[in-house]
């Protein structure tokens, strides 16, 4: 359990401060849902750097003033002419938006957000009051999209047309089945098709051979004869549940894996409850990291082994490799295998620019976050997915919705959004100490972050590391993925994939359209910025799938060995295993 007394939520040393502190939560926990869980404070202070700059700033009003004049003039003359609108805004690709009205319309709307990107970068604004000012203007805009406006979407007009109103009849009974969900009733119109873990996802076959009260450990049963020597051990997001690796058998990662000869071990996080309030970062990386390590040495021995981590499961694995490798190494490391090599796929060690992630993380959103947390002891999956929607509320909110209730579309998920929608807690400590010690602080790329009392460093790392960013990702922008060159000393290659946070790491081979770029620094060698990288990296077609694997087998044993099976006695159930069927209503 975590003990750390640098949560402000924890401390105690002044029973009348501590007494305030906790009146004063739960009045900020009371307020959160009235704005949406974020921070009052947060978002008035940057208003108020915002708004004070413009008054201060009499020059750049008047500029912002011709700007807006010049913008309407040129819109007028766009409109007279019937300028189409941008056709890079996947919103306005109907052929309809092409036309008048229509697309002054759409043209309107993007004026008013090339106005407002310029209008909210003021000279004196700390940056993040900044990305705070464009992000919410964004926001705001978004919601105001023409797209949006009913029956004034000449789609939706279409449509209603075409099927006499069918289409607003269906999107009313979408919207009464969306509010039976969000009060834990049953949808009225039948259900699509089901994703369920170990019936219609998650279905590589294999067995639960560890278990503790954090994590289960999964063994996967070989399709080969032989196998590499160096098993796979893999380190999800406990954000999420961990199939995002194992979805159906055409596109799951984890299978590959394994039918191209590797013995595969993946860590299933606990759904946690109020009972683990106080489990912090510490009790993630030794039970889910450390005490799975010690699993694999029991049934194979001191083979090296190739780890891999995830999102937020490979800034874990950076945090235990650098806290292995440090003199004097950690509790227990005798136990441990050593590791062959490090993957980190999509997983930030510096959050010093953590893109539109960071917008919402200040200390003040963290102290309404922790407010929040401490009602319960943890923060709800509805709420982690809220936020994730909110910073995606164009693609997961307003387009989505559009379709769903005035053209009348089901929702039909496909495997990728139904695990999106398996909805995991994070206990109150951890979550707290991650935004704080990552995020707010930036420790771990500082060489702060504590293990066992003592930083840890990442230049300390000297196994060689496969690093995976994706072009697309609001949540670890490959940028910000790509200054681990600054952190560590040794062999590095890093990958850059198209798509996103999800579906560039979920990118099997032969799915159409995909490419990356794959360049390799050696130990010690010089510093390349990240545009420069992208400019010199070896281009190639397909899933970068193949391009890890080859790695894998360059960085391990030529020779394989006959392949591995769980010993009965370590058999504890049959995977998927159970922490992944836990759900919470909330």
């Amino acid at each position: 359990m975590s003990t750390d007394t640098d949560l402000p939520f924890l401390r105690a040393d002044d029973p009348a401060r501590a007494a305030a502190q906790a009146f004063d939560s739960r009045v900020h926990a009371a307020m959160a849902p009235l704005f949406s869980g974020l921070s009052p404070i947060a978002l008035a202070l940057a208003f108020t750097d915002w708004s004070l700059h413009l008054a201060t700033q009499p020059a750049q009003s008047a500029r912002l003033l011709a700007s807006a004049q010049q913008s309407a003039l040129q819109w007028w003359g766009e409109t007279l002419g019937s300028a189409a609108p941008e056709p890079r805004d996947l919103r306005f690709r109907d052929p309809a938006w092409q036309q008048w009205p229509w697309a002054a319309m759409a043209n309107a709307h993007h004026a008013a957000e090339r106005w407002w990107s310029d209008a909210t970068a003021l000279r004196g604004m700390s940056g993040h009051h900044q990305d705070m000012t464009r992000f919410f203007a964004r926001q705001w805009l978004d919601m105001l999209a023409p797209t949006n406006a009913g029956l004034l979407n000449p789609e939706v007009l279409q449509r209603t047309r075409e099927r006499l109103g069918g289409n607003l009849v269906q999107g009313a009974m979408n919207a009464f089945d969306d509010w039976r969900r969000d009060h834990g009733l049953p949808p009225l119109q039948a259900a699509t098709a089901a994703f369920r873990p170990g019936q219609e996802v998650a279905l590589t076959p294999g067995q639960v051979v560890h278990r503790n009260h954090l994590s289960e450990l999964i063994q996967y049963l070989p399709t080969t004869a032989r196998v590499q020597a160096e098993p796979i051990f893999i380190v999800p997001s406990w954000i999420m549940k961990y199939y995002i690796l194992d979805l159906s058998p055409h596109n799951s990662m984890v299978r590959w894996l394994v039918d191209q000869g590797h013995t595969v071990y993946i860590v299933s996080w606990r759904n946690p409850d109020e009972s683990d309030a106080l489990l912090g970062l510490e009790d993630y990386l030794e039970q889910g990291v450390f005490d799975s390590l010690a699993a694999i040495r029991r049934q194979i021995g001191e083979v090296p082994v190739h780890a891999a981590g995830y999102c937020l499961g490979g800034t874990l694995l950076s945090i235990a490799a650098a806290a292995l490798a440090r003199p004097g190494q950690v509790r227990g490391a005798d136990l441990l295998p050593p590791l062959a090599s490090v993957s980190l796929l999509a997983a930030e060690t510096d959050f010093a620019e953590p893109g539109e992630m960071g917008v919402l993380i200040d200390e003040s959103q963290v102290t309404m976050i922790e407010d929040m947390m401490a009602e319960r002891g943890y923060l709800s999956g509805r709420q982690m997915a809220g936020s994730f929607a909110y910073l995606h509320s164009r693609e997961l909110v307003w387009s989505q919705k559009m379709r769903e209730l005035w053209l009348g579309e089901p929702n039909v998920p496909n495997d990728l959004m139904a695990w999106n929608a398996d909805l995991t807690r994070m206990p109150a400590v951890m979550h707290s100490e991650y935004l704080r010690r990552c995020y707010l602080r930036n420790e771990l790329a500082e060489g702060r972050f504590p293990v066992e009392g003592r930083p840890v460093s990442l230049s300390d790392i000297r196994q060689p590391l496969f690093v995976v960013g994706t072009e697309q990702d609001h949540v670890s922008p490959w940028r910000s993925v790509y200054k681990i060159h600054h952190l560590v000393d040794g062999d590095l290659t890093f990958v850059l994939t198209n798509a996103g946070h999800n579906a560039g790491i979920v990118s099997e081979p032969g799915h159409p359209r995909r490419h990356h770029a794959l360049r390799h620094r050696p130990a010690g060698g010089a510093w390349v910025e990240a545009a420069d990288w992208a400019a010199g990296a070896e281009q190639r077609e397909g899933s970068w799938w193949p391009s890890w694997r080859q790695w894998l087998v360059s960085h391990g044993t030529p020779d394989t060995v006959k392949a591995r099976t769980p010993a009965a006695a370590d058999v504890l159930c049959a995977a998927p295993g159970t922490y992944v069927h836990q759900c919470h209503a909330d």
